[in-house]
């Protein structure tokens, strides 16, 4: 933004799921507004390279958002060494792919627990200081909030649900100045993205969806637009602005999906095999490690990965 004063010049944000893909775009995106950025994650190294080359003061965090007690007091530490947040952008998220009767239980779970759970734990842990602040909520939902999508039941859900329960917050808290908004991302550029393109279910699914619901959108687009939400605290914001059509249209996607499906899914089947895809892109594959390492007790809940600052 150059020297221009922006609302959020100096304000502090935090991001979940910074790591990499959208969540790092919006910590790059802030901290171009001016603001001071705290992101959280479960990658300490791809972390610090992002705060390194953020040109503000920058804070990493290694935290699960899941784990309550982890995120409270990561919470605490911000809020007493850094001050309370003025945004806070709910973006961690995980996906997999592929028939729910196959999938593996915990793999399906976890991304629940992640993509929802982890959503009202952020929120949980850091509304105080957003009351405090009169701040702003960002969630990270998506078009699968908008209807079924066959073989990806546990990302529909979770991102229905997100969108429901920042609903209910934002009734919740609107009479106390604290803002909520929603986020509707279509197909971006993300490690995510690129691997369920691996997955021949996953890339035929997306092939069959009319050309604008399928293209592919850059990340630093869909950043700009997320972070110009922020700073006008907006109820809704839409990536790319076209989706805010599909909003009217809404009840007829459920039967229109199934009626399509039963005739699709039964081609679809003699060309690739339906198999589970797995926790998607580097960003699951890293829950993953991070999982396995605090199941082996080799992993701390959380811990401050120091402060970088230009």
């Amino acid at each position: 933004m150059g020297n221009k004063t922006t609302p959020l010049a100096g304000r502090l944000a935090v991001v979940t799921g910074a790591a990499r893909g959208v969540g790092a775009g919006i910590a790059r995106e802030l901290a171009r507004y001016g603001a001071r950025v705290v992101v959280l994650g479960r990658e300490e190294e791809s972390l610090a390279r992002l705060a390194d080359s953020l040109p503000v003061e920058a804070h990493t965090f290694e935290v699960d958002v899941t784990d309550d007690a982890a995120m409270d007091r990561v919470a605490a530490r911000i809020h007493d060494r850094i001050g309370p947040p003025s945004v806070v952008v709910a973006n961690a998220g995980v996906a997999e792919g592929g028939p729910f009767v196959t999938s593996d239980p915990a793999t399906w779970r976890r991304v629940i627990e992640v993509n929802l759970i982890g959503s009202a734990i952020t929120a949980r842990a850091f509304l105080p200081g957003l009351l405090a602040t009169r701040g702003y909520f960002l969630q990270i939902a998506s078009t699968a909030a908008f209807g079924p999508a066959p073989m990806m039941s546990a990302y529909c859900a979770s991102k229905a649900g997100v969108e429901s329960f920042a609903q209910c917050l934002r009734a919740e808290l609107g009479h106390q100045g604290v803002g909520v908004g929603i986020a509707y991302l279509n197909w971006t550029d993300t490690d995510m993205i690129r691997d369920a393109d691996q997955h021949g279910v996953l890339r035929e699914l997306r092939a069959h969806m009319p050309p604008p619901a399928r293209r592919v959108h850059p990340v630093e687009k869909v950043a700009a637009r997320l972070v110009t939400a922020v700073e006008r605290r907006s109820p809704t914001v839409y990536a790319p602005s076209w989706l805010r059509l599909a909003q009217p249209v809404r009840p007829v996607l459920p039967p229109l999906v199934t009626w399509i499906s039963r005739r699709e899914l039964p081609r679809l089947a003699e060309r690739v095999r339906f198999d589970a895809t797995g926790l998607l892109g580097t960003g699951g594959r890293a829950d993953r490690t991070a999982d396995s390492d605090r199941t082996a007790g080799t992993d701390g809940t959380a811990g401050t990965q120091g402060t970088h600052g230009v």
